[in-house]
């Protein structure tokens, strides 16, 4: 396993950092002064768009975009990088069409929609025209087994008709979202893992009803963690994506590059926040001082900065396999990296806030945001406890062909 940054990545790194130094993070503080006035999108994002894609860094996140195709197709190694520098700013992904959930909806069109579906919806997301959103989560079951999901999608003559209730649906209140992609049952006396479907929704259709933008930690995000019901919602029997069936192993596929996304950005974050951190401590003094000098806090240091260092490491390898062998013999390492990054993030920022005092509460500094996502990424995407379990089921199901190997090992008492 090689995870060194070829010299294609490397050149790619050094002009997203060098564009995100001149054009995003200058733009920081107008972004809160925009939004805070309501104006969302931001007036000058789609200018950055613009001036992104007319210097190459445009969907980059996607590894079988055809030539055709408006981007840079990179593999799931070589793009992990560039979403760390990303992660830095949590509205940055947009600026180069590689902001989820639109980037995990653009895999799905990429691999099970038809030509038609394709030129209706995947055409303007690749483009940047529109935005998406993907409806699975639910507030009555615990989503993060989708085989709980009660939504229920039934043929009427050439039409689904679809009822049900979402939330934390990201997106869905951002005013480009266009389109919804949602899971929900055709079949619920199939077996446990084909009675789901997935069905592309235009968002104005009759029936489709956006209840509230909900807050995150008593933080709103313009684009939404939103609550929708479906009331007698119907489409066309084209609207359906892939085949009857299929939603759940959809929704596989499209969580094992996703995973990767979050995390590096994840990364990108408590990366951040390290920097940060350095610096306050080499300025601020407490009881005459530098606190640099006293050993508790350059230990948080160290620490931080082998945690970002393993969680990269780690995520860097499910990368890799991902790209050799696919995201389905990755699904331990997949696991692995949901359950542990996360952590990582919020113990470092929460470290740097510590380094701040009050201030690291306050918004002049991006802490309290960064802090807030790490949070509540640890339960996007499944709870920590769910990848948990996963990675104990497989280390025990692994051991099973070497059972009582490690008996050699003990030395009961009378033993010698």
């Amino acid at each position: 396993m090689n995870f060194a940054y070829s010299p294609r990545v490397e050149a790619l790194r050094m002009q997203l950092r060098a564009f995100m130094d001149d054009h995003i993070v200058p733009r920081i503080g107008l972004w809160h002064q925009e939004v805070g006035q309501g104006h969302f999108p931001v007036p000058f994002m789609a200018d950055l768009k613009a001036l992104a894609r007319s210097e190459g860094l445009w969907n980059l996140f996607l590894p079988s975009l055809q030539a055709d195709e408006p981007g840079t197709g990179l593999s799931n190694l070589e793009y992990a990088p560039l979403a760390e520098i990303m992660g830095r700013v949590h509205w940055a992904s947009e600026v180069f069409n590689c902001n989820a959930p639109d980037t995990g909806n653009m895999e799905l069109l990429h691999l099970f929609a038809t030509p038609e579906q394709r030129e209706r919806w995947l055409k303007p997301l690749l483009e940047g025209e529109i935005r998406s959103a993907f409806a699975m989560t639910e507030p009555d079951v615990p989503s993060s087994d989708a085989t709980n999901i009660q939504t229920l999608i039934r043929r009427d003559g050439d039409e689904y008709v679809i009822n049900g209730r979402k939330w934390f649906i990201t997106n869905a209140s951002h005013p480009d979202c266009r389109l919804l992609i949602v899971m929900g049952k055709t079949d619920p006396q199939a077996d446990t893992h084909h009675q789901q479907s997935m069905i592309l929704v235009p968002f104005d259709t009759p029936g489709v009803e956006l209840v509230r933008n909900i807050p995150v930690m008593n933080h709103i995000a313009p684009e939404g963690h939103s609550e929708l019901v479906l009331r007698n919602v119907r489409v066309p029997l084209g609207n359906l994506l892939g085949r009857e069936g299929e939603g759940f192993m959809m929704a596989q596929a499209r969580l094992g590059p996703g995973r990767i996304h979050h995390c590096m950005r994840s990364i990108g974050m408590a990366e951040l926040a390290l920097e940060l951190m350095i610096e306050r401590c080499q300025e601020r003094k407490a009881f005459g001082r530098y606190l640099q000098q006293y050993s508790n806090i350059a230990d948080r240091i160290a620490e931080s900065r082998i945690e970002i260092e393993q969680a990269r490491l780690l995520v860097l390898k499910t990368a890799w396999m991902i790209d050799e062998v696919g995201a389905k013999a990755a699904r331990k390492e997949i696991a692995m990296i949901k359950a542990l990054v996360p952590r990582m993030h919020t113990r470092v920022v929460d470290r740097a806030m510590q380094a701040y005092g009050a201030m690291g509460l306050t918004p002049d500094t991006p802490l309290a945001d960064m802090w807030t996502g790490g949070r509540a990424l640890r339960f996007a995407d499944g709870p920590d406890e769910v990848h948990l379990r996963s990675i104990a089921r497989m280390e025990i199901k692994a051991s099973e062909a070497n059972r009582g190997a490690t008996a050699a090992y003990l030395t009961p008492p009378g033993r010698k």
